[in-house]
């Protein structure tokens, strides 16, 4: 991009932040890093399976490279996405499914895509396509569970502010295919899995639950986590959990390759801010904690580099990523980005050159239709004259709505990529 594009930017903070959110989101998309690190074909069959908000656009990506270096005869397989992304394939079945919630056609996937890997010899080869949300669009309930002990456990969870960690742990325990028990069905085959990850610390046993990965927690882990959180447990989950009868695969043949994280997404945003004028920093890739919590934190880094340009002199642009959680109180709208966002205006309150946004790369934020939103100096005061309070609206956990009504939501669409949640704070000063 030019200098004088470059300039108009600089003038413009809230065009900025949506370029380094651009700049993040660009640099996961699956057709920059999943053809160069697909393995080189079989003596046999390959079996492509995935599941994720990334699915579509990673089986496409992997069709083009087999295009241009194998041909498609050998190649089949079936994958999941989230409802309304699917793209359009040759050879690899795309399915789509419901998230944050598993319904009937995620059980349909998941089914579909056991039935897909059965029968392989070890000349064949199942390669997993495995980014975020992959947990919900691809459920099967273990032995012994319905659907809905697990669509139970599932809302229940998601308002508890439990992390991905432990969601996921709980997730793969009431499960026939997470934790392992995908890659047991796809021996004795080569298993190659291919994770795009959208988890802090890029656990591979947290990606997707882990349906190609040997599983190290327990069926007790997962129900100290469903205790801890106080949430009603079904009694046939609660007999499967108490029993310790059906572990997860401690141990699976396969090979795991990470080919994008959100590290990388925050290192394109940091990089992009070359010849702008402001420095960046970037706070950490893998940061969890209440939403409104984490916050006040950042509110008071922001502050510390305005007042005494630590731990870097502005004017700057600090950068985090990572999965806040949000403890469901109130019954608005609204994902944990802009819980984040109006937390942070509040503890901001009003700061002279400070500028933020926030947003989910998968384009969603929650089950809104926003990615996330932007805040300004003067978004309280803008609020004030329209008759918002907004501690009002984030004890009802109601950002998605405060934000729309000022006209500061960020809508992108389905981004076909992953890599968790975006943070930038713009600091003028």
């Amino acid at each position: 991009m030019s200098s004088e594009i470059d300039s108009k930017m600089t003038q413009n903070p809230q065009q900025l932040l949506k370029t380094l959110f651009t700049a993040a989101v660009d640099s996961a998309q699956p057709k920059l890093c999943v053809p160069m690190n697909l393995p080189d074909a079989p003596r046999g069959r390959t079996v492509v399976v995935g599941c994720g908000k990334a699915a579509a656009a990673m089986a496409v990506a992997v069709e083009d490279h087999w295009i241009a270096n194998h041909g498609l005869d050998r190649l089949s397989g079936v994958v999941v996405t989230r409802y309304g992304q699917s793209l359009p394939t040759r050879v690899i079945k795309v399915m789509e499914s419901f998230h944050p919630v598993p319904d009937h056609a995620s059980v349909a996937a998941a089914e579909a895509i056991l039935a897909a890997v059965k029968g392989l010899t070890a000349d064949d080869l199942v390669i997993m396509l495995a980014s975020g949300g992959g947990s919900a669009l691809m459920a099967l309930p273990a032995d012994g569970l319905s659907l809905d002990d697990k669509q139970r456990i599932n809302r229940e969870l998601l308002k508890s502010g439990a992390t991905i960690h432990d969601m996921n742990i709980v997730r793969k325990h009431l499960s026939r295919i997470k934790g392992g028990w995908l890659a047991a069905a796809a021996a004795p085959a080569r298993l190659v899995s291919l994770l795009m990850s959208d988890v802090p610390g890029d656990d591979p046993s947290i990606i997707a639950s882990g349906p190609t990965v040997a599983d190290p927690s327990t069926c007790a882990m997962a129900l100290a986590i469903l205790d801890r959180h106080g949430i009603a447990i079904p009694p046939a989950v609660r007999q499967r959990l108490e029993s310790g009868a059906a572990e997860t695969p401690k141990r699976v043949a396969g090979e795991l390759r990470m080919i994008v994280t959100p590290q990388k997404a925050l290192t394109a945003a940091a990089e992009r801010l070359a010849g702008t004028g402001f420095k960046p920093l970037i706070l950490g890739s893998s940061i969890e904690g209440e939403a409104r919590e984490v916050a006040i934190m950042h509110a008071g880094i922001a502050r510390q580099v305005i007042q005494f340009g630590q731990p870097i002199a502005g004017p700057a642009v600090l950068l985090s990523g990572g999965e806040t959680t949000v403890t469901v109180r109130g019954k608005g709208r609204g994902g944990r980005n802009c819980e984040f966002l109006l937390a942070l205006a509040i503890a901001l309150d009003g700061q002279a050159g400070v500028y933020a946004m926030a947003g989910d790369t998968d384009g969603i934020d929650g089950t809104e239709d926003n990615a996330g939103a932007i805040i300004t100096p003067d978004t309280l005061a803008r609020a004030a004259a329209m008759g918002l309070n907004p501690k009002d609206y984030l004890a009802n956990n109601d950002g998605y709505s405060f934000f729309a009504a000022l006209g500061d939501l960020v809508v992108t669409g389905p981004t076909q990529t992953n890599v968790n949640d975006f943070r930038a704070i713009l600091i003028t000063n």
